[in-house]
C-alpha cells in the first residue's frame, strides 16, 4: 500500500533503535526522509515537493511543529500532515488541526496505530489531490469573461480578445451569423481593457433604430434642432465617451450616416444635430454585421474607406456547427439558468440526444439552442432528456455526423479534457439539483450540498450562473 508514497518523518532525539523512522524503513516499501528538527524538515520540503505525508512531533516548548505544518500546506496544499502528541493532549490536538493536521497520533507512537493512521493518510492524501485537480480543471472550465467554449475555435477566439484588449486603441470589427454572440463578445473586450472597463459599453443597433432615427441618437442634438426638440439630447457617442460603443448590424446603416461616422473615426469629434460646437471625444468602435461587407464595398452600399477603418482588428466568431464539441458545457449552463422552481429539473441528455443535437446544423446558432433548453425546461416532464423528448427537426432528415479524423496531439488534448468536462457537468448537476429543490434558495442549496454560502456563491457568480445569454 505504501509503495509509491513518499514520507517525511520530524522527530527529535530519535535513536535508530526506537525511532519511528526505524520501524517504518523496515515495515513498508514507502520511500522515507527523515529530519531532527522543522528548519531541517523545510529545507527538505522545499527540495522535494513529491512527499505527501508529512509525520511530525508537535515539538511543545517552542510550537514550531505547528509552524512547519502551516508553511509546509501552504507550499504544497495536498500534502497531509500528522501530528505526534501526548495522550490526552486535547489543547495541542486543537492547535494542531487549526494549523492544518489532518490526523493525529499518541506518544509514546504505537506501531500498529502509525500503521492505521498512514494507511487512512494515504487514502485520504488521494482524494484530497484529485479534489485539488478538480478545482483547478473547474476554473479552466469556468469560461472566458462569460463565454463558454473549450472547442479549438473558441480557444483561438479567446486569444485574439486576449490580444486586443492589451491595447486601448483599435476599433473592432466582427463577422458572424445571427445569434453567435457578438455583443457578448463585445462586452468581453470592453471589460477586459483596463482602460475603456471603467467607462460606459454603449450598445446601438442599427437595423432595429428607423434611418431618421439614428444619426439622432448617435450625435445627441440641440434644443430646437428640429420639429419636437424641445430640449437638449447627449448621443451615444458621448455617452461612449473614454468607453466603447457597440455598432450592431453595420451593414444596416446608410450611406449618408457612414459619412458622418467616418469622420468620428478618423479624428474623434462630432457635432450634435443643430449645433456649430464640436465635441471631442475618445472611443473604441467595436463593429459587428452578419452580412458580407466586402460584397457591400464591391456593390457601393457601404464605404469602402470606412470599412477599413472598423476593421483595424477583424474577427470572425465561429457558428455553432463548427464547434460542436461545445454543445455540452451550453446545455449545461443554460440548465442551470432554465431550471429554477423546476420540481423535476432537466440534469442531462442522453448520449442519444446529445449526438442528434450535434449532428443538427443549428441555424439559430447559440441563441438557438438556449432557446430549445429553455422550452425544455418549461414543458419536459422528465429529469433527463432523451431523442423522443426533442423536436422533430432533431429526428428528420438529420444524418448523424462523423466524428473529423484527429491527429495524435489533437486527441491526446481532448483526452485530457474529458476529465475536466466530467468533474464540471458532475458538480454542476450537485448544485443544480440543491438549487431546484430549495427554489433557488441559495442559503438553504448550501445547507444541502453541506457547502459553505459564501463557497456556493462564489462557484454561481465565478460561471455566471445569472446571466441571461452565455455564448
Amino acid at each position: 500500500m505504501f509503495k509509491n508514497t513518499s514520507i517525511l518523518i520530524v522527530e527529535p532525539g530519535q535513536t535508530a533503535d526506537n525511532s519511528v523512522f526505524a520501524f517504518l524503513k523496515e515495515q513498508t516499501k514507502a520511500r522515507i526522509l527523515q529530519a531532527k528538527e522543522p528548519a531541517e524538515a523545510l529545507d527538505i520540503l522545499n527540495k522535494n515537493n513529491g512527499i505527501q505525508i508529512l509525520l511530525t512531533d508537535f515539538f511543545p516548548t517552542d510550537k514550531t511543529g505547528l509552524q512547519l505544518i502551516q508553511k509546509s500546506v501552504g507550499k504544497n496544499p495536498s500534502l497531509v500532515p500528522i501530528v505526534c502528541l501526548p495522550f490526552g493532549d486535547r489543547r495541542h490536538i486543537a492547535e494542531s488541526f487549526q494549523a492544518g493536521a489532518f490526523f493525529h497520533v499518541g506518544k509514546p507512537v504505537e506501531q500498529q496505530e502509525i500503521l492505521e493512521v498512514l494507511k487512512n493518510a494515504v487514502e485520504y492524501q488521494k482524494l484530497l489531490h484529485q479534489s485539488l485537480n478538480r478545482t483547478a480543471s473547474l476554473r479552466r472550465s469556468d469560461g472566458f469573461a462569460g463565454i463558454i467554449g473549450e472547442s479549438r475555435p473558441m480557444k483561438n477566439l479567446f486569444q485574439t480578445i486576449d490580444s486586443i484588449t492589451s491595447h486601448e486603441h483599435g476599433n473592432v470589427l466582427m463577422v458572424g451569423e445571427s445569434g453567435t454572440g457578438k455583443e457578448l463578445v463585445a462586452k468581453a473586450i470592453h471589460n477586459m481593457t483596463p482602460e475603456r472597463s471603467r467607462y460606459n459599453f454603449v450598445p446601438v443597433n442599427c437595423a432595429a433604430i428607423p434611418e431618421d432615427l439614428l444619426e439622432s441618437e448617435l450625435f445627441g442634438y440641440e434644443k430646437g434642432a428640429f420639429t419636437g426638440a424641445n430640449r437638449f439630447k447627449k448621443g451615444r457617442l458621448q455617452h461612449a465617451d473614454k468607453g466603447s460603443l457597440f455598432l450592431d448590424e453595420i451593414g444596416d446603416m446608410k450611406p449618408g450616416l457612414q459619412s458622418k461616422l467616418l469622420r468620428v473615426l478618423q479624428e474623434q469629434v462630432f457635432e450634435p444635430i443643430g449645433s456649430v460646437k464640436s465635441i471631442q471625444i475618445d472611443i473604441r468602435v467595436i463593429a459587428a454585421t452578419n452580412c458580407d461587407l466586402d460584397a457591400a464595398v464591391k456593390n457601393g452600399t457601404f464605404r469602402e474607406d470606412l470599412y477599413y477603418r472598423l476593421s483595424v482588428v477583424p474577427i470572425n466568431l465561429p457558428p455553432l456547427r463548427e464547434r460542436l464539441d461545445d454543445i455540452p458545457h451550453l446545455i449545461n449552463k443554460f440548465l442551470l439558468m432554465y431550471n429554477r422552481g423546476r420540481q423535476n429539473a432537466i440534469l442531462d441528455f442522453t448520449p442519444q440526444a446529445l449526438q442528434r443535437l450535434k449532428a443538427y446544423d443549428w441555424p439559430g446558432n447559440v441563441r438557438e439552442l438556449q432557446n430549445l433548453i429553455q422550452r425544455l425546461c418549461i414543458l419536459h416532464g422528465g429529469n433527463r432528456v432523451d431523442v423522443e423528448a426533442l423536436p422533430e427537426k432533431f429526428k428528420e432528415n438529420n444524418e448523424l455526423k462523423a466524428e473529423p479524423a484527429r491527429d495524435q496531439a489533437e486527441t491526446t488534448e481532448n483526452e485530457s479534457l474529458d476529465f475536466h468536462d466530467l468533474t464540471v457537468d458532475f458538480e454542476n448537476r450537485l448544485i443544480l439539483q440543491a438549487l431546484s429543490r430549495t427554489d433557488w434558495n441559495k442559503k438553504e442549496a448550501a445547507k444541502l450540498l453541506n457547502m459553505k454560502r459564501t463557497t456556493l456563491l462564489e462557484k454561481i457568480k465565478k460561471r455566471n450562473l445569472d446571466q441571461n445569454y452565455t455564448a
